[in-house]
């Protein structure tokens, strides 16, 4: 089925589009045609969703950004927020890990892929394993130009990690594992990866006083991706579409 949005077509007939840009498309067609109903924008000619311009696109963020409104944190918000993720605030933290990455790139098989990683990982937290079959994996394996080392990626800090790595490696307040192969398969947006700690070092509890303003912005940031997710959700809701499945909301009063 053709996608489209109030009757305009996200694609031209026959064209493939992954997900992910589908859905780029809808997003960025919806906004365009809330800024056409407002008189920010002309209307187009055409029944096909056109190419937004530089200035189209500063329009619509102009428009957005009237429209999304987002409080500011306040003292007792952050403080509650700085005691429920202590372990977001440790400073000097660093591991040292290597790894195999099972990349997922397009047009590939992700239930083959993770059917391979999956036997990967099974082999390497059996018994017996020689020391150096991490490597030699990493080296047959791994799509990461580290395979050339065994999979050694040295010491890593959080900030040096993909959000989700970070997250495992960092922020778990009871991670459940410390030196050796992590016992599943991690997860993030190059793929997924057999991970191993070869070495800890601990770091230090930042006072609240040290870390207050990076806080209050990253408050700030989940406040406002809230409101943007609220204000698509109602234009979803609003608007007849077909051929891609998206998330709406009919009322105002949108948790």
């Amino acid at each position: 089925m053709m996608a489209s949005i109030n009757g305009v077509a996200l694609h031209a007939a026959g064209e493939q589009l992954d997900d992910y840009t589908l859905r780029e498309r809808a997003y960025s067609e919806l906004l365009r045609q809330q800024a056409v109903q407002v008189g920010l924008l002309a209307p187009c000619a055409g029944t096909q969703a056109p190419m937004l311009s530089d200035a189209d696109r500063l329009v619509l963020e102009t428009m957005v950004d009237a429209a999304v409104h987002s409080p500011l944190p306040s003292e007792d918000e952050c403080q509650r927020y700085y005691q429920a993720h202590l372990a977001q605030y440790v400073v000097g933290q660093s591991v040292h890990v290597r790894h195999i990455l099972f990349a997922v790139t397009p047009g590939v098989n992700v239930h083959a892929l993770t059917v391979r990683a999956e036997q990967a990982l099974l082999e390497l937290l059996g018994k017996n394993v020689p020391a150096d079959h991490f490597a030699t994996l990493a080296a047959q394996l791994s799509n990461c130009p580290s395979s050339a080392q065994g999979g050694d990626l040295g010491w890593l800090q959080a900030q040096d990690c993909a959000p989700e790595l970070a997250n495992e490696l960092f922020h778990q307040t009871q991670a459940g594992w410390g030196l050796g192969v992590h016992p599943r398969l991690i997860h993030t947006r190059f793929g997924f990866h057999i991970i191993e700690v070869l070495g800890q070092r601990k770091g230090k509890q930042a006072a609240y006083s040290e870390v207050r303003e990076r806080v209050a912005m990253q408050l700030t940031l989940q406040s406002r991706a809230k409101a943007l997710h609220q204000y698509m959700r109602l234009l979803v809701g609003q608007a007849e579409v077909q051929g891609i499945t998206l998330d709406a909301a009919d009322s105002l009063l949108v948790q």
